[in-house]
Parts: structure tokens; C-alpha cells; sequence
């Protein structure tokens, strides 16, 4: 299942960069406030669905443009698809975005794929077999302390009824970390907190779509994801946190006390 779903992100990938080479004609609407959708988006998402369902026609779909289809088969295996995360990076020739596939076997994140199309970074992973960067084993970073930790994360963009919270957030992690970095592609981010490059992420509102491959990523690379108060809501709420065990434990410490009621209820 994870060739297939590999064979599904190259195939992607190569939409998406036939596309960059022409952004200046490229289609593109708004689909709610700053939330934008290309033509790319929409043909990359059809190749990734025609190849998974090629394999295994009777298998459900939930994916970013098309939201959920094939469910008349009621299948105990549920595809999870982000065509292109980080599409208004892509529209602006910002080279950070990926294609993003997880497999579902009863709700449970069993396969994972992280296409980085613009350095051919493919990062997969397989429920109890580890997770690889190309074909090489990933782990999490080992720091030991927040103070010494390079921290992503992802801006409320969508909408600002949490953004208070989120800036508070922000601020408390800017003068307790190393750095915080904000690249604009919540897969990818997860992809990075697999393989070290970050210490640790958090990130509202996210999608399923944002979130399945890049948590099987993270946990088969030693490292620990969570919601917003340590539960493992994450994929419910869309608030998400990851690091390594002691690296989350003084994340959640420090967004604590910035939770509001409706975060807490998310």
C-alpha cells in the first residue's frame, strides 16, 4: 500500500511542478478568506485519487477538494489527501509545499507519505516500521530543553477567532525557544519534526488533510504528537503540538496558560 500511495505523490508532484514553471497563467480562486484552491490543486488531487483507486477500487477517500467519495463502500480503509499543502506558497513561487497521503485502517493512521516536489524529498512511513526520508531512517531531534529548540508553526490564516490565543502563543515561545519558524506547510512541518530538522511544532485549526501523514511521520520517528492539552484529539480538533517526549512536555507547559475555554472545548 505504500508504493502505491508513493507511485500516487510522484505522480502528483510532477502535476504540480509542470505548473510552476507557468504561475503567471495559472487559474486560481479564493475559496474563503485566504484560502486559496489552483487548477494544479484540483488536477494533482484527480491523479493522486485515479492511481489510489486504480490499486484498490472499493477503498474511501477524504480529500481536500473533493471531501469524501467512494463512500458507498464502506471500506474499512479510508485515503487521506492534501493534494498541494502550502498552495499559497506554490501561486507565489515560494518553494515550500507538499503533497500529502495517509492511509486510515479503521481510523487508525497505518501509512504515510510526504512529497516534497521541489526537492524531490519523499518521506514515508509505515505503522511499527519506522519512518524514512528517501531511504534513510529519520529520527526526532534529541534536545533536551525547549530554551535550545528551533520551534514551527503555522498562523491562524483562515480564520482570527483564536488569534489573541495563538499571539500569546507566539510571544511566550519566541523568548522561551531557540527560534520559531513559521514555513506555511503543516506537512511539511511534521515531515521536518520526523526528521530533526525541527525540534517541535504547534499549529490551530488544522485540517485531517493537515494532519494524518505528517503524525504516523512523527511517531515512527520516536517522537510524541498531541492536541492542545496532551490528549491525542489532535486529528478532532486541529490543534496539534509534537516533539520529542521532553521537548512536548515543556511545549504543552508553555501553551497552557494561553488555552482558552474554546480551545479547551475544541
Amino acid at each position: 500500500m505504500l508504493n502505491i500511495a508513493v507511485k500516487a505523490a510522484r505522480r502528483a508532484g510532477g502535476v504540480i511542478n509542470r505548473g510552476a514553471r507557468n504561475l503567471d497563467v495559472l487559474n486560481v480562486r479564493e475559496k474563503a478568506a485566504n484560502d486559496y484552491v489552483s487548477e494544479v490543486d484540483r488536477e494533482a488531487e484527480q491523479t493522486i485519487i485515479r492511481t489510489l483507486l486504480e490499486a484498490y477500487p472499493k477503498h474511501s477517500i477524504l480529500a481536500e477538494e473533493t471531501g469524501a467519495s467512494n463512500t458507498a463502500a464502506k471500506s474499512e480503509y479510508q485515503w487521506i489527501i492534501d493534494p498541494l499543502d502550502g498552495t499559497t506558497n506554490y501561486i507565489h513561487g515560494f518553494p515550500q509545499y507538499a503533497v500529502s497521503i495517509a492511509l486510515a485502517h479503521r481510523g487508525v493512521i497505518t501509512q504515510a507519505v510526504v512529497y516534497d516536489p521541489c526537492n524531490n524529498d519523499l518521506f514515508t512511513a509505515t505503522r511499527g516500521a519506522g519512518a524514512y526520508l528517501n531511504d534513510t531512517r529519520i529520527r526526532v531531534g534529541k534536545r533536551q530543553q525547549l530554551k535550545a529548540a528551533l520551534v514551527g508553526t503555522g498562523f491562524p490564516f483562515k480564520e482570527h477567532k483564536h488569534i489573541d490565543a495563538y499571539l500569546a502563543m507566539l510571544r511566550d515561545l519566541m523568548q522561551h525557544s531557540s527560534g520559531v519558524r513559521r514555513a506555511g506547510s503543516a506537512a511539511l512541518d511534521l515531515a521536518y519534526l520526523a526528521a530533526g530538522r525541527l525540534d517541535a511544532f504547534w499549529e490551530l485549526g488544522l485540517a485531517p488533510w493537515d494532519i494524518a501523514a505528517g503524525s504516523l511521520l512523527v511517531t515512527e520517528a520516536g517522537g510524541s504528537i498531541t492536541d492542545l492539552q496532551g490528549k491525542d484529539q489532535y486529528l478532532q480538533s486541529g490543534n496539534v503540538a509534537g516533539g520529542n517526549i521532553k521537548i512536548l512536555a515543556e511545549l504543552l507547559q508553555h501553551l497552557a496558560p494561553h488555552l482558552t475555554p474554546a480551545l479547551k472545548a475544541a
